[in-house]
């Protein structure tokens, strides 16, 4: 339910409540009013600088996250020398860039690798799921004092101004988790988590979060609005209210986030053509939830996660990868020409990465296991050069002899992009000064 309350007296002389006025339907946050969080987000957000390469050229972020591990070796850094037990099943392609082959599961990436730079050298440092996932996530190792650390996705919804009425950080179909949910605003505060979308490959999928009450129509709604809209009016003629005056733009807003064509059109996938979701794989989950999310970035949303798990493949890992990779190749590549096409990449950073990557030798049950010493990521967009590859792995695939990159370097690189300050110091409800990141720099060579 989305419920906008109004201050606990705020009572019109028949009784009835600002409750009563505007309840919309679809979307507590949490605990919180809708009015509760722009509230916040308000008298909280940061001031964004700008400053070295690649710094502040970003409006928005899209993280495409592979939760569990995405195997390398039978993707993006294949092995064709290495012995049978280490290349794996799949062949090899040649790319649109000289010399560099992916795993021939991955043919439309590499026939667009022209847009985007390619990683081989990811070091997570951990290959434990949850710990792993938490420091790629958030760029920060072990706890913070008073709980674990926000996630970038929180952090910039802290620390920069909304765009529009639109959740800033918002979550495909939700956020990553194993025995527990990742991904979290931590001790920020509960104003600051994502938005989870749900998954829109779903039968009669709608974002419940906004939908209006089955017994409230827009037209009843906009009526209700307007009699609030003129009780305000009155009461700060009446009082001279300035602080009933602020409260009422932020319900304002709120309300907006319903009643706006921009906020309910921005998950509406039935705007889309046949074509497009064609493209993208239609009857795939991975497809339309990388349509979504392309939705949602076209319609400025500062930070969305596209979460895409299921990578955790001890057992079995090519009857799996038989079935993921390929709609997997065509849900990414069709993300990227896409944004490309519609300029989006111009003012999009783009990452895409997971936990860690894969070890090299197949197990006895078939799988590939944990690995946090090597492993491959994507960035394009917000000034990236395409086109490149950076870092490389041994012949075995197994630890990087050239350009390790590290979770707060991961970090550092998305926020330098929305030029987020990452050495400020936020304050833990303890009062204890936390910086962002510690010891941080971006990946450079991006931008090269």
């Amino acid at each position: 339910m989305l419920t906008l309350y109004g201050k606990p007296g705020d009572t019109l002389c028949n009784g009835t409540t600002r409750r009563d006025f505007l309840r919309i339907g679809g979307l507590s946050v949490l605990g919180l009013s809708l009015a509760d969080l722009l509230r916040a987000e308000a008298a909280q957000a940061g001031t964004a600088s700008t400053g070295n390469s690649g710094r502040g050229k970003a409006k928005n972020v899209l993280l495409i996250y592979l939760g569990g591990g995405q195997t390398h070796h039978d993707t993006f850094d294949p092995k064709p020398e290495a012995p049978q037990e280490i290349r794996g099943k799949y062949g090899v392609i040649p790319t649109k860039l000289p010399g560099i082959r992916f795993s021939d599961q991955m043919p439309e990436l590499a026939q667009c690798n022209d847009l985007f730079t390619l990683v081989r050298s990811q070091v997570a440092g951990s290959d434990h799921h949850e710990t792993a996932a938490q420091w790629m996530l958030t760029g920060n190792y072990g706890t913070a004092q008073g709980g674990d650390y926000p996630a970038i996705g929180a952090v910039v919804a802290h620390q920069t101004k909304p765009l529009n009425t639109l959740p800033p950080y918002v979550a495909i179909p939700r956020n990553h988790s194993f025995t527990w949910e990742l991904g979290k605003a931590a001790w920020l505060g509960e104003q600051y988590e994502s938005f989870k979308t749900g998954d829109p490959s779903q039968a009669n999928w709608k974002v419940t979060n906004l939908a209006l009450q089955q017994d409230v129509n827009v037209d009843r709604l906009g009526r209700r609005r307007a009699l609030l809209d003129a009780v305000d009016g009155l009461a700060r003629r009446v009082e001279g209210s300035a602080d009933l005056a602020s409260m009422d733009s932020f319900y304002q807003r709120a309300a907006q986030m319903v009643l706006s064509e921009e906020a309910r059109s921005a998950f509406d996938l039935s705007r889309e053509s046949d074509k497009t979701k064609e493209a993208y794989g239609k009857t795939e989950r991975w497809g339309m939830q990388a349509l979504l999310a392309r939705r949602l970035i076209e319609a400025n949303t500062r930070f969305v996660l596209l979460q895409y798990s299921a990578w955790d493949h001890h057992a079995k890992i090519f009857e799996s990868c038989d079935k993921m990779l390929k709609p997997f190749d065509k849900a990414v590549a069709a993300l990227l020409r896409d944004m490309k096409q519609r300029g989006l990449l111009e003012e999009t950073l783009v990452a895409m990465y997971g936990d860690f990557g894969r070890t090299s030798k197949i197990n006895k049950d078939a799988g590939r296991d944990h690995w946090a010493h090597a492993g491959s990521m994507i960035f394009t967009g917000a000034g990236v050069r395409p086109g490149a590859v950076i870092g490389a792995t041994d012949e075995k695939g197994e630890y990087v002899t050239e350009r390790p990159v590290r979770p707060h370097q991961v970090a550092a690189t998305l926020y330098n992009a929305l030029g987020v300050d990452f050495h400020k110091e936020l304050l833990t409800p303890q009062g204890r000064p936390v910086p962002i990141l510690s010891d941080a720099e971006p990946i450079h060579e991006l931008y090269g």
